[in-house]
C-alpha cells in the first residue's frame, strides 16, 4: 500500500471518529483483548441501529480527540482511559440496554498458555472418560481419582485456578483433555462517558430500588440524628409529632382528663358472651342404674320369752 493509500485510510478514520464524538453524546471505552475479528463483526451486527463500534489505533484515537477538543473541551476526559487494547462504542440509547447487548456477544473460550485467569476454575468430580492409563497426569496436579467403570474418575471438585493466575501448560492440558472451556471473552466495558462525565460501569448496575434503600436508609440516619440533638426539620418532625401526642395522651390518662382522643381508650369494655361448648359427634354414655341401698336388718330377740 502506498503512501498516499495510508494518508487517505487515515485521513477516513479521523472523520469518522469525529463524527461519532459530534453525534453521540454516550461512550463505552471497552477493552477487547481475546477478541477476534468476526466477534467483533458479530458485536456490530447486533447494536445495529442502537450503537456504533469503532476500534483504530490508540495514537490517530488520541490525536483526532485532541485536535477535536479545540470545538468540544469536554472531550479531554477520554484521554487517560485511552491504553492498552481499547475500543469506542458510541451511543445516543439507554447505556443499560446497549450494555446488555454487549454482555449478550461473549463466547465460551480454552484456556490456553499465558492467559489470565478472570474467574475462578473448578474441575468437576465425576467420570472424565479418558482411560486409566492417563491416571499419572492427574496425580502430577494432585487430584484425587479412582477407576470406575473402566474409566478415571475424579473423586472431589478441584479449585484448579483463581482470578488473576496464570495457566500453566498443566492446566490447559488438563482442560482440554476435559473439554472444560472456562473463560468467556468478548468486550468489556471499563469506562462510561456521559456527555462530559465519566463514571466506572459498576454504576449501571445499580437500580432504582438500590437507590430508593440508599435514600431511606440516609433520611433514618438523619432521622435519628434530628431527634438526638432536638432539631426540627422534615425527616425528625413526624417522629416528634407522633411522640408529643403520645405523651399528651399518657398525661391525660394518668390524670383522669377525658379528651376526644382518649374516650376510645377510657370507654369500658364490651361484654363478650362465652363461646358455646363444642358440640361433639360423641353419643352420650346412659346413665348407669342406680343399685337400691340394702334395708337394715331387724333385730331378733328370744320371742319374749324372758321380757
Amino acid at each position: 500500500m502506498s503512501g498516499a493509500d495510508k494518508a487517505a485510510r487515515k485521513q477516513q478514520y479521523f472523520s469518522r471518529l469525529i463524527k461519532c464524538l459530534d453525534q453521540y453524546q454516550k461512550v463505552f471505552i471497552c477493552g477487547a483483548d481475546n477478541v477476534g475479528s468476526n466477534q467483533l463483526h458479530k458485536c456490530r451486527k447486533a447494536l445495529r441501529g442502537k450503537a456504533e463500534l469503532l476500534m483504530g489505533k490508540n495514537t490517530m484515537i488520541r490525536k483526532a480527540i485532541r485536535g477535536h477538543a479545540v470545538n468540544n473541551p469536554r472531550l479531554e476526559a477520554l484521554l487517560p482511559f485511552i491504553k492498552n487494547n481499547v475500543g469506542f462504542v458510541f451511543t445516543n440509547d439507554d447505556l443499560t440496554y446497549v450494555k446488555k447487548v454487549l454482555e449478550e456477544q461473549k463466547v465460551a473460550a480454552s484456556a490456553k498458555v499465558g492467559n489470565i485467569a478472570s474467574c475462578d476454575v473448578f474441575v468437576p468430580p465425576g467420570l472424565t472418560g479418558l482411560d486409566p492409563s492417563q491416571t499419572s497426569f492427574f496425580q502430577a496436579l494432585n487430584i484425587p481419582t479412582k477407576i470406575n467403570k473402566g474409566q478415571i474418575e475424579i473423586s472431589s471438585e478441584v479449585h484448579l485456578l483463581k482470578p488473576g493466575n496464570k495457566v500453566g501448560a498443566s492446566e490447559a492440558n488438563l482442560l482440554g483433555k476435559l473439554d472444560i472451556k472456562p473463560f468467556r471473552y468478548g468486550l468489556v466495558i471499563k469506562t462510561v462517558y456521559d456527555n462530559g462525565s465519566v463514571y466506572d460501569s459498576k454504576i449501571l448496575d445499580i437500580t432504582d430500588e438500590d437507590i430508593l434503600k440508599k435514600f431511606r436508609a440516609g433520611v433514618k440516619n438523619l432521622a435519628c440524628v434530628s431527634l438526638a440533638v432536638s432539631e426540627p426539620n422534615l425527616a425528625s418532625i413526624p417522629h416528634m409529632l407522633s411522640r408529643g401526642y403520645k405523651n399528651a395522651l399518657s398525661v391525660a390518662l394518668a390524670l383522669d382528663f377525658k379528651i376526644k382522643q382518649t374516650e376510645k381508650l377510657t370507654a369500658a369494655p364490651v361484654a363478650v358472651a362465652p363461646a358455646p361448648a363444642p358440640v361433639t359427634s360423641k353419643a352420650p354414655e346412659p346413665a348407669k342404674k342406680k343399685e337400691p341401698e340394702p334395708e337394715p336388718e331387724e333385730e331378733t330377740g328370744l320371742g319374749g320369752l324372758f321380757d
